[in-house]
């Protein structure tokens, strides 16, 4: 005879609710059983697999609120208890995964500057022509841009610590030069790394003009007409 003491999920978090233990007979569920009229006894051991996927799934449900609620209002902070009744977690539970704000602030810096230079490479991975990367690489920051994740990096430069923020604002940089001084030397540009420099201003400029009100397909005109002439200069 068993005592049910919670669910895996429970388990996981660490609850234990004493108070709706019931005596069970039954098996098959994902029900843990513990020996009846001991707290804290113990209990079958759960594989560190599942507590592992379980913590990522959680740790990303929170990123993913933070990230959202900043994109929505980039000049509103959320607590983190605001974030974990976003992501629909008991407030308890972001204190499970990160110390302070500050701390669940340096992470989505980590995990969002990846995701930006993931998504101009996969773009750029998507079209053949040097002049088609060099196009695309302009134009996929500028749909990042235009969609509000600059703005969410604006936002996390406010409020993430220094270090993290440098550190991966280097990452970020880096990841995103070698692909366009990649396709750049291919076109036959003399010099790369001063092209990409170029070419990152015009990103810089269009990505001001985004904010201020300028649409998309705008943007993405000017950017055309300005180096189009220049990336259809094939050897």
């Amino acid at each position: 005879m068993l005592q049910y003491c919670g669910t895996v999920d429970e388990m996981v978090d660490g609850r234990r609710t004493a108070a709706k233990c019931t005596r069970q007979q039954s098996a098959g569920t994902n029900q843990l059983p513990c020996v009846a009229g001991r707290t804290g006894a113990a209990v079958p051991k759960i594989q560190a697999s599942t507590v592992a996927e379980h913590r990522a799934t959680q740790r990303a449900a929170l990123l993913d609120a933070a990230r959202a609620l900043l994109s929505q209002h980039p000049d509103q902070i959320p607590s983190l208890a605001d974030v974990a009744q976003h992501a629909g977690l008991a407030r308890s539970s972001a204190y499970s995964y990160f110390k302070s704000r500050t701390d669940m602030f340096d992470a989505l810096v980590t995990d969002t500057f990846p995701r930006w230079a993931a998504y101009v490479g996969k773009h750029m991975d998507a079209v053949t022509t040097p002049g088609e990367k060099i196009l695309t690489y302009v134009e996929a920051n500028l749909q990042l841009v235009a969609r509000g994740d600059h703005a969410l990096v604006r936002a996390l430069a406010g409020i993430g610590s220094s270090e993290a923020l440098a550190a991966s604002s280097r990452h970020l940089h880096d990841s995103l030069q070698v692909p366009l001084q990649a396709a750049l030397a291919e076109h036959g540009a003399a010099h790369p790394e001063r092209t990409a420099e170029l070419i990152q201003s015009i990103v810089y400029t269009l990505s001001r003009m985004i904010e201020n009100g300028l649409s998309l397909r705008a943007a993405t005109s000017l950017a055309r007409d300005l180096l189009g002439p220049y990336v259809k200069l094939a050897n």
